[in-house]
């Protein structure tokens, strides 16, 4: 009963953070070195950068197993995860010192992610709860 498409995506994002994480970690020192980038701030975003992996493993996590084992708190949990990752995607879409066009685009691409984690996972929470119903 478990979803294929909402697993295939967490796999999917999986990687795709990974890549995120590397890229912005990479820009990060690009703005820092040839930029005139404040200390605190650039201080201020690798932190939120390095809280934003926190989240964004642990949600992934609750979502696989959540998915996997069919169970609706890990699930729950992950959507709710979801909400402080969204945020944080906000922050480095528009909210930066210094936006590259490069960071962007690909934290459009990864807001995308969660919007289709998002519904996926309202769509997983349901079924879920009608099959323990019956």
């Amino acid at each position: 009963m478990s979803s294929t498409p909402l697993q295939v995506l967490l796999y999917l994002n999986c990687w795709y953070f990974a890549t995120y994480l590397l890229a912005e970690s990479l820009m990060f020192i690009y703005k820092g070195v040839l930029l005139p980038y404040p200390s605190d701030n650039l201080i201020l975003d690798i932190v939120l950068l390095l809280l934003f992996l926190g989240l964004e493993s642990l949600r992934i996590f609750y979502g696989w197993k959540g998915n996997l084992c069919e169970r609706s708190l890990a699930t729950s949990v992950s959507l709710l995860l979801l909400l402080p990752c969204a945020a944080l995607g906000v922050y480095f879409l528009l909210l930066q010192t210094f936006i590259l066009r490069l960071e962007f685009i690909l934290t459009a691409v990864l807001l995308c992610f969660h919007g289709l984690e998002f519904l996926l996972g309202l769509y997983t929470l349901s079924l879920f709860s009608r099959s323990k119903v019956h």
